[in-house]
């Protein structure tokens, strides 16, 4: 089931969860942190099964007409079964709904690493068009890709 989490400490606790159990993708603790504390004021959904949290997507407005897929994570034994689809289908259908044109993602650069290759074939599959690489808004190891797709 995929619902919107109002809840200030229920979204940091569903962010952080599942984060700390993906450590291939966010092993850096800082970066990892910096989504945590972010998550209260962001527009999050998420997925369970039954009661417990398996996946989440959070959604950051970057301008007027933009909106970005900021963070999202499915626990590695749900992955592959739509989930991620699903999450992305109800933040599509929101932003589209809050008026926004455009939604915009980022992650590491094709080639770099495999779950990184794998995430951004993901964003692909979803209909995400390449827009640019910025080789060090991060750091020298971790180029980063934005994507973006009309609303």
């Amino acid at each position: 089931m995929i619902q919107q989490v109002y809840e200030k400490k229920e979204k940091q606790t569903i962010v952080r969860t599942i984060l700390e159990a993906l450590p291939e993708w966010f092993g850096i603790s800082s970066a990892r942190e910096e989504y945590i504390a972010e998550s209260p004021l962001q527009t999050i959904f998420a997925a369970f099964d039954g009661k417990k949290p398996v996946g989440f997507l959070c959604l950051k407005e970057t301008g007027k007409d933009t909106v970005e897929l900021l963070v999202m994570g499915v626990l590695k034994e749900y992955q592959r079964l739509g989930i991620g689809r699903a999450l992305f289908a109800e933040a599509k259908k929101w932003g589209a709904f809050r008026g926004y044109s455009f939604m915009q993602v980022k992650t590491v650069e094709m080639g770099r690493y495999q779950e990184y290759d794998a995430t951004n074939l993901f964003y692909r599959n979803l209909g995400f068009k390449e827009f640019e690489v910025f080789p060090d808004l991060w750091d020298e190891w971790n180029p980063c890709q934005v994507y973006v797709m009309s609303l």
